[in-house]
């Protein structure tokens, strides 16, 4: 915890300023209203004390702040006088200094073992709904609800077996309980950024392959996935899938920009790239304008290939236009999905049927 001081009148400073903070001589100086009360004490918003007007000189200061009340204090708690004292008016009661220090010291040691054994708890549930491939949040997370969802029924049931955790989730904590939505998706994107490192560092600097393909998911977002693909330390061909982008059209230079950006925030050197794989699509393999004609314009030793995946599938599809037989049961197998899928009795009755 870092305490800064503001300089009073009685300090070294110009009597014209007295609530004047000051970091060094030449630091600018925040705009306080003057009053012509002097038994009324200087009030300071938090938006007026500029945090390079601080300093910490503790021979001819009287007040004190707390650097952290002020950066993370809220508006909607300016009313609480701890909050008042250590952000905005400045605390000077220095016969309850070491009072506070103590408590300070002692509430902190306390608070953190509680607050790091909440923070495992949640990565771990966290890690396991990744693995599983479930949703995390429930329809219904209120206080009343019988069912929260995957991620608080598992913290439940840790508690069950545990007597210790169960208390520990059962009494809401003074400031974290490391279980809301954003503390969520923060340790998500943290574990995700730790699987990129890593594969980062098996790449090592060396080539590597380049993925990509476009499709929408089910919120009718349109997304971009990257998979690379490069020989290990060990010499044998690793495929890893590196990031989902979320990107606003399939525009060659937009799908560019994101390749890029996600390239350069993870430290890969797009000169490494030697090799790229896409579908037939024109904004994709076209020569001129394509997504591969603009990556071989920056990097000419780059190579591409058609999916082999898609050319599979069209070749198939070809293929099966000049085969009256094989049309035919395509038309049928459709016919007999969309019948049987229309009733429960039909699905139940062709599962007795496959089973005899």
């Amino acid at each position: 915890m870092g305490f800064f001081k503001r300089k009073h009148s009685s300090s070294s400073q110009d009597s014209e300023n007295p609530q004047e903070i000051v970091l060094d001589e030449g630091a600018p100086t925040p705009d306080v209203p003057n009053t012509d009360n002097r038994f009324k004490k200087p009030h300071l918003e938090i938006s007026e004390i500029g945090l390079n007007t601080l300093e910490r000189d503790p021979e001819s200061l009287d007040v004190v702040f707390c650097f952290p009340c002020i950066l993370f204090n809220k508006r909607s708690g300016m009313g609480h006088y701890g909050q008042q004292a250590f952000s905005i008016n400045g605390f000077q009661n220095w016969k309850k200094a070491q009072d506070i220090r103590n408590v300070f010291e002692t509430f902190t040691e306390k608070e953190r073992k509680n607050n790091r054994l909440r923070l495992k708890a949640t990565i771990y549930v966290l890690r396991w709904c990744a693995f599983q491939g479930v949703s995390y949040r429930g329809y219904d997370e209120g206080t009343n609800s019988i069912n929260k969802g995957i991620f608080h029924q598992m913290l439940k049931a840790i508690g069950d077996f545990n007597t210790k955790m169960e208390e520990l989730f059962r009494i809401d904590p003074k400031y974290a309980s490391y279980i809301s939505p954003s503390i969520q998706k923060e340790v998500l994107n943290l574990i995700s950024t730790g699987v990129r490192r890593m594969i980062c560092a098996e790449i090592d600097g060396e080539k590597f392959c380049l993925v990509v393909d476009e499709a929408r998911d089910q919120s009718n977002k349109e997304q971009m996935s990257i998979v690379l693909r490069f020989l290990n330390r060990d010499g044998f061909v690793m495929v890893r899938f590196f990031g989902l982008v979320h990107v606003p059209d399939t525009t060659t230079q937009t799908l560019k920009n994101a390749i890029y950006y996600v390239m350069s925030n993870n430290n890969l050197d797009l000169k490494s790239i030697r090799g790229q794989g896409y579908d037939g699509a024109s904004n994709m393999q076209g020569h001129f304008k394509g997504l591969q004609a603009l990556i071989s314009n920056y990097c000419p030793y780059v190579y591409y290939v058609h999916c082999f995946a898609n050319r599979f599938q069209l070749a198939f599809m070809d293929a099966s236009q000049g085969v009256v037989a094989l049309q035919k049961f395509f038309t049928r197998l459709s016919f007999v999905i969309n019948v049987v899928g229309a009733s429960s009795k039909r699905a139940d009755q062709i599962r007795d049927a496959h089973a005899k």
